[in-house]
C-alpha cells in the first residue's frame, strides 16, 4: 500500500512548497508516526533555505527539512521496539522517494526506524520539539559549565538553564539584539561592550559567528576553554599571539548524542529543565511561507512551531 505525506520542500534555496510525497514502504523496524508539531531551526534550516550550508555526504536538492518533531505512533513493525499510541519525538527522517530528507522532519507523516524515535510523556506536548536543542545543551555543558555564554537564543538559553541547574556560578551571557536581552532566569544578560571581564575560565559560543575567536581569546583566563556549540559555515580563524600568551583549548560540540538525548528528556520530564517560554510563535502547517519567513526573519521569534494537527 502506498503512503502518502505533506511535507515542506525546499526545491533549492530560497524556494520553499507544500508537496504531497510518497513514502518508502514501513519494514518490520520501522514506526509511521503522526506529527503533530515541527519545530524551525534557525541554525541548520536558515543554512540550507539560504544555501550556505557546507557540502556533506546527502546534501542537495530538492529535500525536506527539520529534525524537531513530535507525533504519535500509527503503526508499528513487529521489530520497532514501539507500539502504537506512543508520543515520540523523532529527530529527522529519510523516508521519502522522490527528494531527500535532510533532514527530513516537517512533514505530516513519516516513516522511521523505532529505534530513532524516542518515546516522551504526551504532556510535553509541542515542547518536546525542544528535546534536540535540549540535547545539543547537554553536550556542550558535559564536560564543564561555561561562565560566559554568548546568545540568548533558544540553545544559548538551555545552555544557561543547564549552567544553573549544575549549581555552577550563574553564568553571563552576551545577548547584541535587544529583542532576546529578556527571559534570564538565575543569569545575567548584557551586551558585550558593557561586561568588562577578562578572566573567564570557559566560554560556550552559540552564536555560530566565525569572527568571534579573537574576542573570546581576550576574555579568557589563561588556559581557559571556548566551547565551539554553534553551526559555522565559514571558516574559523584566530591571530596567534594573544592565544600564544593565554594557551586557550577550543573545543568543538559536535552532534548531540544518543546520552544526551536521554538526560535532555530525564531532565525535561521531571521539570528539571524548563522548556517554558522558548516556544514563541505558532503557524498551521499550512502556512509554513509565512512561519519560515518570521522564523528566520523576525528577532523575536525564538522557536517557530509548524502545527501539522487536521483542526489547526
Amino acid at each position: 500500500m502506498t503512503i502518502t505525506t505533506t511535507a515542506v520542500v525546499f526545491a533549492q534555496p530560497g524556494q520553499l512548497s507544500l508537496e504531497q510525497l510518497e513514502l518508502t514502504p514501513p519494514g518490520p523496524g520501522d514506526v509511521v508516526v503522526e506529527i503533530d508539531w515541527s519545530g524551525i531551526s534557525t541554525g541548520t534550516e536558515r543554512l540550507l533555505w539560504t544555501g550556505r550550508m557546507p557540502s556533506f555526504p546527502g546534501m542537495g536538492y530538492p529535500l525536506v527539512p527539520g529534525y524537531e518533531s513530535v507525533g504519535r505512533v500509527t503503526a508499528a513493525g513487529a521489530q520497532s521496539g514501539r507500539h502504537e499510541g506512543e508520543t515520540v519525538f523523532v529527530p529527522g527522517a529519510s523516508c521519502y522517494t522522490s527528494v531527500r530528507g535532510l533532514f527530513g522532519g516537517a512533514a505530516a507523516r513519516v516513516v522511521v526506524p523505532g529505534a530513532r524515535v524516542v518515546p516522551i510523556a504526551a504532556g510535553m506536548a509541542e515542547r518536546g520539539v525542544l528535546l534536540a536543542l535540549a540535547a545539543t545543551a547537554c553536550h556542550a555543558v558535559a564536560a564543564q559549565a561555561p561562565q560566559l555564554i554568548v546568545g540568548h537564543g533558544v540553545l544559548g538559553r538551555l545552555v544557561a538553564r543547564l549552567s544553573v541547574l549544575k549549581g555552577s556560578e550563574p553564568p553571563v551571557v552576551w545577548e547584541t539584539n535587544a529583542e532576546r536581552v529578556h527571559g534570564a532566569e538565575g543569569y545575567t544578560v548584557v551586551h558585550p561592550d558593557a561586561d568588562p571581564r577578562h578572566d573567564y575560565g570557559a566560554i560556550c559560543d552559540v552564536s555560530g559567528d566565525s569572527t568571534l575567536l579573537d574576542r573570546l581569546i581576550a576574555r579568557l583566563a589563561p588556559q581557559g576553554e571556548i566551547v565551539l556549540a554553534g553551526f559555522y559555515h565559514e571558516p574559523l580563524s584566530f591571530a596567534f599571539p594573544p592565544a600564544f600568551k593565554r594557551e586557550p583549548r577550543i573545543r568543538v560540540a559536535a552532534e548531540f548524542k544518543e546520552p544526551d538525548l536521554r538526560e535532555a528528556k530525564g531532565l525535561a520530564e521531571s521539570g528539571a529543565l524548563s522548556l517554558d517560554g522558548l516556544i514563541t510563535h505558532r503557524h498551521p502547517a499550512r502556512e509554513a511561507a509565512a512561519a519560515y519567513g518570521t522564523a528566520f526573519g523576525d528577532p523575536s521569534c525564538l522557536k517557530m512551531i509548524l502545527d501539522w494537527r487536521p483542526d489547526a
